[in-house]
């Protein structure tokens, strides 16, 4: 046995994956709603943007900032990575970036970065 198991599917899912700034990703996130009759129930919506930001590296309050601009309106959510409806993390591109966190993107960066599609 080793001193390292993994009991959830939340810390295998961060385990995997290295999230950086730079990189556009789609996160599934699981969505409870209440339809007209009063039941509840559950669909998967995504979100697709580039991480702006990671903090707390591996603890468990790790969290990302994913930004996208929709309709000219830049929008913004912070996940935290081990949060329990977050169903799956696909990464899309990867930009090459050489800062650790990107609100210069906030303001009109004009400039593209350079990206590397991996899906």
């Amino acid at each position: 046995m080793s001193d390292k198991t993994i009991n959830s599917k939340e810390e295998k899912k961060t385990e995997e994956l290295e999230l950086k700034p730079g990189m556009t990703v789609r996160i599934h996130q699981k969505i409870k709603e209440l339809n007209s009759k009063g039941e509840e129930k559950e669909r998967i919506q995504y979100f697709e943007g580039m991480i702006i930001a990671r903090k707390h590296k591996k603890e468990i309050g790790a969290t990302i900032t994913v930004r996208k601009v929709s309709n000219g309106v830049g929008v913004e959510k912070i996940f935290p990575l081990n949060l329990p409806t977050i169903d799956k993390i696909e990464v899309k591109k990867i930009a090459t970036v050489r800062r650790s966190k990107l609100y210069f993107l906030k303001r009109g960066y004009k400039k593209r970065l350079k990206e590397k599609v991996i899906r």
